[in-house]
This record gives structure tokens, C-alpha cells and sequence, in this order.
């Protein structure tokens, strides 16, 4: 069951931090410009880490959010650094997904984490059966696990019960954009790619032992 007052608290929290806004720029500018650096994946160091890596995973999903102004995006790229996936095209490509074209449906932090198991999990020679069968399973498992963190899963309910504290959907129009951004909106829902993305690279070293 949701922590709701944790949440809350988490929210505060990233609405009143002291963004290092030069040194998120500089990160993501030499990706764009150099790619994303290929890892060798060692599953002993990275199990003997995980801790470690999680807190990095998460703490960087929320800076990358907070500058991108994106949340599949900021999601997906601390994912994709961390493991060494994909490419900037990826995170490209995502440009329209926050809540699925400004609807308030999925929120980013699954859409995101989901992008990530498909290059993770998923076949470099499709189709292969079991490879897709072993991503889809462990995407449901992580939007259940979601789901269970923040209580929601749709962008709209989690603005409205969580993170703003009312039903607006920023992607509707300009108005409710600069409400949202007023409202602190970009820093309050990194508590989303956050989230997202630590849960989903916990799916993705477990499957390492």
C-alpha cells in the first residue's frame, strides 16, 4: 500500500531542492553529443552495488526530469546511462510520451522504465518468443509494484491525489501548462521518474542473480 505521507514528503522535498542546474545540463549535453557510453555488465559487481546504483538511478531520473521537462525522458535516460543501453534517439523518440501525448493517462515513470526493459530484456534478432515473453511479464510486475508505490498509475490521478493537488492535465493547453510550472510541477513529479526508474533497474539487476 502507498505511503502517502512519505510521498508527500518526497514531493516537498524535491520542490524546494537546490537543483544543480549545470551540472545536469553538462551531463546530458556530452550524451547528445558523445552517446550513450556502452557498460560491461558485471552482474557480480552490480549485485554486490545495487544499493549504490539505485540511489543513483533515482537521483538522477529526478534531475534529468527536472531538466528535459519530460518525464518518459528523464526516466528512460538514467536507465539507459546507467546500463549502458540504447541511444539518444531513444530518448528522442519519447518526446511525445508524457502522460501518452498529454492526455493524463500512463504516467512517464512507467512508459519510461518500460523502454528500458525492451532494450534490456528484448531480442537484437526478433522474433524471439521467450525474450518477449520474459520482458512482458517483468513489465507487469513493475507497473503492479508502481502501482502498489504511488497508489496510481495514471498521470491525472497522481497530479491531482499527489503531487499538485488538483485535476489539471498540463498538455491540454497553455494555461494549464503555466499552472503546472507555477505550481512547481516539473520538480514535484520528479517523484515519478524517480520512483519509476529505481523499481525498474531493482527488475533489472534481480534478474542478474
Amino acid at each position: 500500500m502507498a505511503d502517502y505521507s512519505a510521498l508527500k514528503k518526497k514531493v516537498n522535498e524535491l520542490a524546494n531542492r537546490e537543483w544543480d542546474a549545470a551540472a545536469i545540463e553538462a551531463r546530458v549535453k556530452k550524451m547528445v553529443k558523445e552517446g550513450i557510453p556502452r557498460k560491461k555488465l558485471i552482474p557480480e559487481e552490480i549485485l554486490a552495488n545495487k544499493q549504490q546504483i539505485l540511489d543513483r538511478v533515482q537521483r538522477r531520473a529526478e534531475e534529468y526530469n527536472f531538466f528535459l521537462k519530460n518525464c518518459p525522458q528523464g526516466t528512460a535516460l538514467a536507465l539507459l546511462e546507467e546500463f549502458g543501453l540504447g541511444s539518444m534517439e531513444v530518448i528522442k523518440a519519447l518526446t511525445p510520451f508524457p502522460s501518452i501525448g498529454g492526455t493524463g493517462k500512463t504516467c512517464g515513470g512507467i512508459t519510461g522504465s518500460l523502454i528500458a526493459f525492451g532494450l534490456y530484456f528484448g531480442s537484437d534478432n526478433p522474433p524471439e518468443p521467450e525474450k518477449v515473453r520474459k520482458a512482458i511479464i517483468t513489465a507487469q510486475k513493475f507497473m503492479a509494484r508502481f502501482q502498489e508505490t504511488i497508489g496510481y498509475m495514471l498521470c491525472a490521478d497522481i497530479i491531482e491525489k499527489i503531487t499538485i493537488g488538483q485535476r489539471i492535465n498540463p498538455g491540454e493547453s497553455e494555461a494549464s501548462m503555466a499552472i503546472f510550472a507555477k505550481e512547481k510541477g516539473f520538480e514535484k513529479c520528479g517523484l515519478l521518474p524517480g520512483t519509476g526508474a529505481r523499481l525498474a533497474a531493482e527488475f533489472i539487476i534481480d534478474s542478474m542473480k
